[in-house]
């Protein structure tokens, strides 16, 4: 799960770096960053995400806290998001998470079936590899070696084999190299192979697309005061005023999307 704008999880003034399955007190986590960033860090556990803020730009954050700790994961890290990623059943996890008292104005969900690598919270979706965002994926990339071994080429680092990683890290490139949302999206359609539904979403925006079959599902409901997508309506239905909105199938290799 990923969350935008909870003013607990994500005060104004901070920034935030996620970390999975540090196994350590946050306390101590605080301050082995701490020492690192050279300012002092705050941290809180969320089930197996320990979440780190400080007042500092999030590359200097997500620096030190990969230095003190270079073997643990970053669920995600940025200004506005804190992702939470965990194993087991969907409504035990939004307890320990506490998600029912979770604020903000946008936020992305995805319960995974492991095809790609082992079921573990390094694993889940959604994949935050770029500050403030996050992409989830429902399907397949046939040609994810191949792209892989490119990006790798150019530079980028991999945390795990998962095909929905390439698609992040593709994505995450074309974004700092300037690309609007809509156009990484569309590079990405035009350079991956398989059936895929996608959604990617940054700190005040998010895009959905779907392969040129189509074989994925997805639906997409959309309000005056809300959008939201989903695999399938019976996901939007508790939704209020969904009884207003437009609801519709988003077309093969169109992308659809909003910003806030």
């Amino acid at each position: 799960m990923a969350v935008y704008g909870d003013p607990g999880w994500s005060p104004s003034g901070r920034v935030g770096v996620c970390l999975l399955d540090v196994g350590l007190p946050p306390k101590r986590v605080a301050e082995a960053v701490g020492d690192r960033l050279g300012s002092a860090v705050v941290a809180e556990q969320l089930d197996a995400t320990t979440l780190l803020h400080a007042p500092v730009d999030p590359q200097e954050l997500l620096e030190a806290a990969t230095t003190a700790f270079p073997e643990v994961l970053v669920g995600g890290f940025g200004s506005d998001v804190t992702v939470l990623k965990g194993v087991g059943r969907p409504d035990d996890l939004v307890a320990r998470y506490g998600l029912r008292s979770a604020q903000g104005w946008q936020g992305v969900g995805h319960t995974r079936m492991a095809t790609e690598s082992a079921v573990t919270a390094g694993g889940c979706h959604p994949y935050s590899v770029g500050p403030d965002q996050c992409l989830v994926h429902n399907g397949s990339f046939a040609n994810h070696a191949t792209i892989r071994r490119e990006l790798i080429a150019d530079g980028v680092r991999f945390d795990s084999d998962n095909d929905t990683e390439v698609g992040a890290r593709f994505v995450a490139r074309a974004l700092a190299d300037g690309l609007t949302l809509e156009a990484a999206l569309k590079s990405l359609c035009a350079t991956f192979d398989g059936f895929y539904t996608l959604l990617v979403s940054s700190a005040d925006s998010f895009a959905v697309v779907r392969d040129a079959i189509a074989c994925k599902p997805a639906v997409i409901a959309e309000t005056d005061d809300w959008v939201a997508m989903a695999s399938e309506y019976r996901a939007l239905v508790g939704l209020p005023g969904i009884e207003h909105a437009t609801i519709f199938e988003p077309e093969p290799e169109v992308v659809y999307a909003w910003t806030r």
